[in-house]
């Protein structure tokens, strides 16, 4: 723990001057700005958008304390947003236009990143503790986006075009932008409710939504008045990436929540996405096809997501399975057992306890490959004359145990089947192998020890050479 401690604190000192550069760079900015409101390529194309760059070198090389998955995925999404306001910057500033197209991407493309980002960030999950990022929760991120994106398509297009200007494409990105910094503040919100706040959730909470409020003011400016290139609320942006990046700096609470809380939002958005696709099916033209295309998407990724899902449950099953099962022969393992004897309570059930008498001469002259094939037979043969509803166990070397549920005299009638199946040999490796069994016999009358109470019997029945004896007090 010492050396972790003392290994944070020297990463927090190497980069202490990287994560002071993007404030640093900010506040430069800023002076710049109220100093000389003109915009000129050195403060609102280099200087502004190598602030953003900072913020995600700061996000990259925060402590290892963070989960891999919010380090890289909240550095992603600020840098991507990065490159995207460098190419708008360019095209804004220089005749020669680069890829104009691309911010739109990029800046789509920010919010699931910036999703990702946050459920996980808000849950420290130490890398030691082998806990992984898993194709479900991307899944649950696309299907939370192009659910509610349907929804937006649905309810807000048609009044957006009476305000905004423009190709329906245009105007379905430019209300997406805020939509996306809404869901994500939104489930920010929810987690942070359920864990309770810490400054890194505080920060976090902060980035977006200052990020989210100079969307909409962005958004309410160019469906007004009109937007002005280079304004000074633009460093809203700035300011809110540097401080979900700062945010990154701090250690935050150990849960998994926030897999719940994707999760939920993910069955809510297939929900609204299926009340989309009935809607435009019933009203034709009244969603344009382009923007039906994300509820399409969610619906088949959903479709992907409950099968991985359903494969994880049954990978869980056979673990659960394998956990409780005898390797060797197949039968219950000793936890199993112990397990089961420990439901019991009032119900009628006569426990047996079993060691073979002879197996330790077979290990010994044949071999333990011999005396395995061995055991795998004596448990078939066993198998066949108990009732299906009890429960047989090998609690490990040549000792079996079985509980035989019901009246004392169905305890007794499997002991004596249980003996009878040794009565003939084995042909093993062309030998012939005969091995006995001696067995305890304890009725269940709710007291503790059945078990010792049984194995008690079983050494006396060893000793004696009686085969079967019934403890008694």
């Amino acid at each position: 723990m010492k050396r972790m401690v003392t290994g944070t604190i020297s990463t927090q000192s190497r980069y202490l001057k990287l994560r002071l550069l993007a404030p640093a760079l900010l506040l430069l900015h800023l002076g710049i700005r109220l100093a000389f409101p003109t915009p000129t390529k050195f403060s609102d194309l280099v200087l502004f958008n190598l602030i953003a760059f900072a913020a995600a070198a700061s996000a990259w090389y925060s402590p290892s304390f963070n989960d891999s998955g919010a380090r890289l995925f909240l550095t992603l999404a600020i840098g991507l947003w990065a490159i995207s306001s460098s190419i708008s910057s360019w095209n804004s500033f220089c005749q020669a236009q680069l890829f104009s197209f691309l911010p739109d991407v990029g800046y789509s493309i920010f919010y699931p990143l910036l999703l990702l980002g946050v459920l996980r960030a808000l849950v420290t999950r130490h890398k030691l503790a082998g806990q992984k990022f898993e194709i479900q929760e991307l899944l649950d991120v696309i299907i939370i986006l192009g659910g509610l994106s349907g929804v937006l398509a649905l309810l807000g297009l048609a009044y957006a075009k009476t305000i905004f200007t423009g190709s329906a494409t245009s105007i379905y990105l430019s209300i997406l932008y805020p939509f996306g910094d809404l869901i994500s503040l939104a489930l920010a919100i929810v987690v942070v409710a359920i864990q309770g706040f810490s400054l890194r959730s505080v920060l976090l909470l902060s980035g977006i939504a200052l990020f989210t409020a100079t969307d909409i003011y962005f958004l309410w400016r160019c469906a007004t008045t009109g937007y002005g290139f280079a304004a000074l609320t633009d460093d809203g942006w700035l300011l809110g990436l540097v401080l979900i990046a700062e945010s990154l700096w701090h250690p935050g609470k150990s849960n998994s929540l926030s897999s719940r809380v994707s999760s939920f939002a993910a069955s809510t958005s297939l929900g609204f996405t299926a009340v989309v696709l009935s809607i435009a099916a019933v009203r034709h033209n009244s969603i344009p096809r382009f923007a039906l295309l994300p509820a399409l998407v969610t619906i088949a990724l959903s479709f992907l997501r409950m099968a991985l899902a359903l494969r994880r449950a049954r990978l869980a099953l056979v673990d659960r399975e394998l956990a409780l099962t005898d390797a060797l022969t197949g039968l219950a393992n000793r936890r199993h057992f112990v397990a089961e004897l420990e439901k019991l309570s009032n119900r009628e059930a006569t426990i047996l306890l079993m060691d073979l008498d002879g197996f330790k001469a077979v290990n010994d002259t044949l071999g333990h490959d011999i005396g395995d094939q061995l055991l795998i037979q004596i448990s078939l043969r066993f198998k066949r004359v108990i009732n299906p509803s009890d429960l047989l166990a090998r609690l490990g070397g040549d000792e079996f145990a079985l509980i035989c549920y019901g009246l004392p005299h169905n305890g007794l009638e499997a002991a004596q089947a249980i003996r009878a199946t040794l009565s003939y040999p084995f042909i093993l490796a062309g030998a012939a192998i005969k091995v006995d069994v001696s067995i305890g016999r304890v009725i269940n009358d709710q007291l503790p020890e059945l078990l010792h109470r049984a194995d008690t019997a079983m050494y006396e029945a060893k000793r004696t050479g009686s085969g079967v004896i019934l403890w008694k007090p």
